[in-house]
Parts: C-alpha cells; sequence; structure tokens
C-alpha cells in the first residue's frame, strides 16, 4: 500500500511540474488545437498534455517497480511507448487514419505476443469459452484497438476523459491490489495520479488538452487492464473471494461511456451513409452540452451514469451474462433516445 500511494504521490508531482513548461513551450511554437464548428473550446489551447502525463507515469512505474515488477511491465511501457509516439506525432503533423491504425496494430501485437495480455476465454458468454490461439490474438487485438479508440473519441469536453479514465483505473486497481497483482496496481494508481495532475489544468477554460498523445497512451492502458482484469479471473484461487462473475460484462460496464458513445456513434453514421470515422458533433458529451449544460456539468453526468451502471453490474453479476448485458445495453439505449428527444426538443423551440 505505501508503495502505491507514493507511486501515486510521484506521478502526480512530476505531472503538476512538467505541464506548465510544456504550456509555455505550446506557446512559443504556436502547438495549439484550434477552434473550429465541431469542437468545443473557443480559443486556441495547447494539445501536449498527454507528454506529461506520460513522463508522470514512466518516471513513478521505473521509480516504484522491483526488478521483478519492471521485467514483467517492460512490454507494456515498449507498447505504451508507440501508443505515445503515434499519438505525438498526430498532435504535431497529423497523421492519416490508416498510418495511426498500423501503428496500433504494432503496438497491440507487443502487448498480445511478448507480454502475454490476451483474452483466453469468454466465460461462456454468448456459448463462447475457450478461445485456440487465433482466435485470441484476433479477439485481444480488437479489444485493445476499440478501446485505446474509443477513449480518444469521448475526448472531446474539459476533464472528461482524464475522469473516465481515473473511474475505470481506480476499480482496476482497487481490485489488483486485493488481488496481489502489484504490477498492475503500481500501473493503475500511477496512471491515476498523472491524470488527476492533469485534470487541475484541464479545467474550463482548459490551459492543456491531453491531445491524441494522451487519449491513445491511456487508452492503451485502459485497454490492457481490462483484459488482465477478465483474464486474472480465469485463474484465481488464492483469492477467490474477489472472483468477478460474468466478468467480460462487467468490464464493458466499467468502461461503458466510452464503448457506448462509440457504438451508437459508428452506427448512427452508417446509417446516416457516412464514414464511420466521420467528425461531428453527435457524441453523447455534445448533446449534453447542447442542451446547454458546461463541461463539468457534461462530465460530472456522464461519471454519475457510468458509476451506476458500473454498480448494476456488480450488483446483478451472479445472473446469466447475456442477460445482464441485455440489461445494460437496453438502458444505455433508452438514456441515449432520451437525451436525442430532449435535443431535438430544446433545437425545435429555439428555431421557433
Amino acid at each position: 500500500m505505501s508503495y502505491l500511494i507514493f507511486s501515486f504521490a510521484l506521478s502526480f508531482l512530476i505531472t503538476l511540474l512538467a505541464i506548465p513548461p510544456i504550456v509555455r513551450l505550446s506557446n512559443i511554437k504556436h502547438i495549439f488545437d484550434m477552434p473550429n464548428g465541431r469542437k468545443s473550446h473557443a480559443v486556441n489551447t495547447p494539445t501536449l498534455g498527454g507528454v506529461a502525463i506520460f513522463v508522470g507515469l514512466v518516471s513513478s512505474i521505473l521509480f516504484c517497480s522491483s526488478s521483478q515488477e519492471v521485467l514483467s511491465l517492460r512490454y507494456i511501457v515498449f507498447a505504451i511507448l508507440i501508443l505515445f509516439f503515434i499519438g505525438l506525432k498526430d498532435d504535431l503533423y497529423r497523421m492519416v487514419v490508416w498510418k495511426k491504425l498500423v501503428g496500433q496494430i504494432f503496438a497491440s501485437f507487443i502487448m498480445i505476443h511478448f507480454g502475454k495480455i490476451q483474452i483466453l476465454t469468454f466465460y461462456g458468454l454468448f456459448g463462447i469459452n475457450d478461445l485456440n490461439l487465433i482466435s485470441s490474438y484476433l479477439l485481444t487485438g480488437f479489444t485493445i484497438i476499440v478501446i485505446t479508440n474509443s477513449f480518444n473519441l469521448i475526448d472531446g469536453v474539459d476533464c472528461l476523459g482524464g475522469a473516465v479514465a481515473i473511474l475505470a483505473s481506480l476499480v482496476f486497481g482497487s481490485w489488483f491490489f486485493l488481488v496481489g497483482a502489484t504490477q498492475y496496481a503500481l500501473l493503475s494508481f500511477s496512471l491515476i495520479g498523472s491524470l488527476i495532475a492533469f485534470l487541475y489544468f484541464n479545467r474550463t477554460p482548459a490551459k492543456i488538452f491531453m491531445g491524441d498523445t494522451g487519449s491513445l497512451m491511456v487508452g492503451g492502458i485502459l485497454s490492457l487492464l481490462a483484459i488482465q482484469f477478465i483474464e486474472m479471473n480465469r485463474i484465481m484461487n488464492r483469492y477467490a473471494e474477489y472472483k468477478v462473475v460474468s466478468v467480460p460484462v462487467v468490464t464493458i460496464a466499467i468502461l461503458i461511456i466510452p464503448l457506448f458513445d462509440t457504438l451508437r456513434i459508428f452506427i448512427v453514421r452508417v446509417l446516416k451513409n457516412q464514414s464511420p470515422f466521420y467528425s461531428d458533433r453527435n457524441h453523447l458529451h455534445h448533446q449534453l452540452l447542447n442542451l446547454g449544460f458546461d463541461h463539468i456539468q457534461t462530465t460530472c453526468m456522464l461519471i454519475f451514469f457510468n458509476i451506476l451502471i458500473m454498480g448494476l453490474a456488480f450488483a446483478l453479476q451472479g445472473i446469466h451474462g447475456e442477460l445482464l448485458l441485455l440489461i445494460i445495453f437496453l438502458i444505455c439505449l433508452l438514456t441515449s433516445f432520451m437525451l436525442s428527444q430532449k435535443v431535438k426538443l430544446v433545437t425545435s423551440y429555439k428555431n421557433v
């Protein structure tokens, strides 16, 4: 516990000290995210907050880990480093989508093949149990890429991306601590420390954004924490009292805001005969902004909804996984429908 507290404090302090010079450098070099009709900010804002998060996170991991923990995390840190540089290049020069995807696939392969971050079973969900090697690689790679990019897509209002990542990391990290997986608990709490320091500068009006540098890196970390959360429940014997039932569905519930919003936005775009990667203002956070809520209120409401869904999943984890998934999906679908109808009413009233 003392090491976790120290890792949290160290990553928080390093990130807190790193951001002001990064802001000054961004202002000097004009490294900004410029406002436009689709974005939610009104002034040029530095985008390299992810650099500070990375520095705080990696410094804390290297300083606080034992030699054995460093060895177990070395491939994960390398994969995170790849995602960091993909995001950094995109923030500085704007990469085409397929190049970013190739880089993410390579980082996923490092995690899976060398880091042994794999989904090996579906726990009977949809009648699927153990997976063969090829299926495991494909499903795990797909999971990493989906979670990584879904987190990148929700990072559209101040504090939302950081708050969602803090909530998920807190749940995963606490569970890893309880079951003795110290390396993943250390990773989780180091990330929390860096993100809390970042949020101090990301409050409205934001002095800095995490950019793709941060969102891809943080999304990648959340994906590996989620996969390990799923897989370690499969092999638990000593800490059986902490075993999570219907763990794939519970994991989805922990990450419900980025996962559901991404699924919803892709379906809506396809139904409109648009590319799934088309940029618009139809995300859940955009709809809340359209109703007159500010960035912090929007973030608080979405986090509260995330906690409700997560609490429901833990409370009902004993029921069949398919039924639990259906309940969660229907609640999200109903909430999204009610929200979109409210936006239409407000919009039509303003037009009148």
